[in-house]
């Protein structure tokens, strides 16, 4: 059984939210999402910090479960691991944006029957 075919059940909203709040770990993940099974050669290629720095960084997202690897001989590859996200977004952001965008369209019909009054 390899790491990548571990299934996240829980996820820590606080800890996900952490390690998204970083400039650094969001331009790792938007590099995996870009493509993916990326060795930490790569990834460090692309940032301006040392290898221990990004490795730091990788750790924390593989602790809330964003990132996987996997070895592939003496390479360690990592994968964007999008459910941590998902779940948040199914949880916050969703039942949010629902009720802000019924607010949204009530009120632009209501200012457009306003303005078609005057």
């Amino acid at each position: 059984m390899t790491d990548r075919s571990r299934i996240v059940c829980h996820v820590d909203d606080d800890r996900v939210f952490k390690a998204l709040a970083d400039p650094t770990r969001r331009h790792l993940l938007d590099r995996l999402f870009e493509r993916e099974g990326r060795t930490l050669t790569e990834l460090e290629s692309e940032l301006e910090m040392t290898r221990f720095g990004v490795m730091k960084h990788l750790r924390v997202l593989e602790d809330v479960g964003l990132v996987v690897t996997r070895r592939s001989g003496r390479q360690k590859l990592h994968f964007l691991n999008p459910v941590p996200i998902r779940l948040i977004h199914d949880r916050w952001i969703d039942k949010y944006t629902e009720s802000g965008a019924a607010a949204l369209a009530e009120l632009k019909r209501e200012l457009e029957t306003e303005g078609g009054r005057r």
